[in-house]
């Protein structure tokens, strides 16, 4: 979620309308090395949006939250570090992604259960998306990523319109704060189960919710 985790676009021509350019443009595209690429590094869980319950309330419980993706091509994984706020506490966990490379989707075992989430590739340069059960308007939910803390006005309206082509409004959207955001000297390891959160985006979970549900 929380945490997390963009290489690939899945296609949402099933769920979007045909009148919205916008949403039409998506395209979907195989996750490669490049992509890999692309994500490794630092990144910031800026804000979600989720219909399903669980995933929605372990979103906002999430104060602020970053992590690192560090590829294993050959290994088709992602390791991944996260540093979330939870409840005016810092949370460390370390854990890895699976790569899916033909869906396009990283996915995390976690709790007993296999979490999956599609990634986005944006336009707008340095940003990528984490969606969750695109085809069920009942679950649906998208997670943002920035490589800064602090997004352009261009970059947060991509967000918003991919928010709309989901079909949820914006103000169902929770975003984090970045004045609550911890450091590595500042962690503790995260307890599992208390503080067991998506995907991951969002992991985040960081993946933050996605990131930690995937």
């Amino acid at each position: 979620m929380a945490l997390l985790w963009g290489l690939a676009v899945l296609s949402l021509l099933p769920l979007l309308d045909a009148q919205n350019p916008l949403c039409a443009n998506l395209t979907a595209v195989p996750i490669t090395n490049a992509t890999l690429d692309l994500i490794s590094g630092k990144w910031y869980y800026i804000g979600s949006a989720f219909r399903n319950p669980q995933y929605n309330e372990s979103a906002r419980s999430i104060q602020a939250a970053f992590f690192f993706f560090d590829p294993k091509p050959a290994e088709d994984k992602i390791n991944l570090r996260e540093y979330q706020t939870i409840g005016n506490q810092c949370i460390y966990n370390d854990s890895s992604l699976k790569v899916h490379r033909e869906n396009g989707s990283l996915s995390k075992h976690e709790m007993g259960r296999e979490h999956v989430a599609d990634l986005l590739l944006t336009k707008v340069p340095k940003t990528f998306m984490l969606i969750n059960s695109l085809h069920d308007k009942n679950n649906v939910g998208l997670s943002f990523y920035a490589d800064k803390a602090e997004v352009t006005p261009e970059q947060m309206k991509e967000f918003h319109d991919a928010i709309e082509c989901t079909g949820i409004h914006k103000s169902e959207i929770t975003y984090t704060d970045e004045k609550k955001a911890c450091g590595p000297k500042k962690t503790k390891k995260k307890k599992k189960k208390k503080f067991a959160i998506t995907e991951l985006m969002s992991w985040l979970h960081f993946f933050f919710f996605f990131l930690r549900y995937m």
